[in-house]
């Protein structure tokens, strides 16, 4: 049976080349950066080394690029951080209903410690309302946090706009762009962010290492205390193997983005194609939005998307559904919610989302099992 992997939105495979270099760090490369000797000393340059080199993807300067465990971290360290420092000028942030829970939840976590949290609305592809934006901003707004790509529809916000409105109030901007990182070219003063966060398994580097950009890395207060590592904002001994491996996936998605965005390109609109043929009730969300060209999120009338996702994967297709699966209820995405999706296709929603292993071949086999499946996950 064949083996077809279309969830890399929730984490890709270890390049090989990644992999090599994960393997030469664990062998040769164990001192700790912080010691004095040559194996700690040899280890700073590497880490330091591999800053250059993620600055150079985000096209910021080395001092502005910390690492830590991932993007949870990152997103948690920003939102809280930023919070705490600026609570004596205002205790207000903005952000959207379609966050991924990285971002919510320690919003919600805010919320309870006394700070007001404004969620604005979104139009049908998720793409936030920028007059709500600029009504909802106040004198007592410290920080807006929208994400530059969304994790299940790949749906990209006008996050320089966004920046823009809320610098004029004098707000800090941040922006998840755990999805983005590594599949699209971007510079921070295009995006001109304040704070931008990113992780290494999104990429093809392994799980565990990720970080922020910070414009102002005085405008944050730490989460973790008990070092000085990443100039005492992220303390913790390095994982110098890992860090060298974020590093490695950089250098390959830099090299390879603009041939991999355009392979992309043609591989979605042939699945998208293929889907509204042969399914005509499917909806594509987001198909009118500008979007990242791995992700395809589609919904269908009347199924169960549980039912479907299962039976896709009994015929070698692993891909995630739109729904999450909580206290034994089926629960609809809080993102399709947001964004307005029929009652009738909340439950049937599919997210594919495309790699670098993913061929022409692939997509005409989920093509050619899709329809029956589908047809099998109605409900009654």
């Amino acid at each position: 049976m064949r083996q077809i992997y279309l969830d890399h939105n929730a984490t890709t495979p270890v390049h090989p080349e990644v992999r090599d270099v994960l393997i030469a760090c664990y062998e040769n490369d164990f001192g700790n950066p912080s010691s004095v000797h040559r194996y700690g000393r040899r280890t700073r340059v590497q880490i330091d080394d591999a800053r250059d080199t993620v600055a150079a993807l985000l096209g910021v300067s080395a001092a502005s690029v910390f690492f830590c465990s991932g993007g949870t971290e990152a997103n948690n360290t920003i939102l809280k951080g930023v919070a705490n420092s600026c609570k004596g000028r205002g205790r207000h942030i903005i952000t959207s209903p379609t966050e991924h829970p990285a971002v919510l939840d320690p919003c919600a976590y805010l919320a309870q410690q006394g700070f007001e949290v404004t969620y604005l609305p979104v139009d049908e592809s998720g793409v936030v309302d920028l007059q709500a934006l600029e009504d909802a901003l106040t004198d007592e707004t410290t920080l807006v946090s929208i994400m530059h790509a969304n994790n299940e529809t790949g749906v990209m916000q006008p996050i320089a706009d966004i920046a823009r409105l809320a610098h004029q109030r004098g707000a800090l901007m941040h922006t998840d762009a755990v999805q983005s990182f590594g599949k699209m070219p971007f510079h921070i003063d295009e995006l001109e962010v304040d704070f931008l966060s990113f992780s290494g398994h999104k990429l093809y580097a392994p799980k565990g290492i990720g970080g922020w950009y910070a414009r102002t890395p005085t405008a944050l207060q730490p989460l973790l205390h008990g070092g000085h590592q990443e100039r005492g904002l992220r303390s913790g001994t390095e994982s110098v193997a890992s860090v060298m491996a974020l590093s490695k996936a950089c250098e390959i998605a830099a090299r390879d983005m603009q041939a991999e965005w355009e392979r992309l390109q043609h591989l979605q609109q042939r699945l998208e194609h293929g889907i509204l043929e042969s399914v005509p009730s499917a909806r594509i969300q987001g198909a009118t939005a500008s979007r990242l060209p791995n992700t395809t999120h589609v919904a269908f009338a009347e199924v169960e998307g549980e039912t479907l996702l299962m039976s896709l994967d009994l015929q070698g297709v692993a891909i995630s559904t739109g729904s999450a699966c909580s206290s034994g209820s089926l629960e609809p995405s809080h993102v399709l919610k947001a964004m307005a999706v029929p009652e009738t296709h909340l439950y049937g929603a599919l997210r594919l989302s495309m790699g670098r292993s993913t061929t022409p071949d692939d997509i005409d086999y989920v093509l050619e099992c899709l329809p029956e499946m589908v047809q099998h996950a109605r409900v009654d």
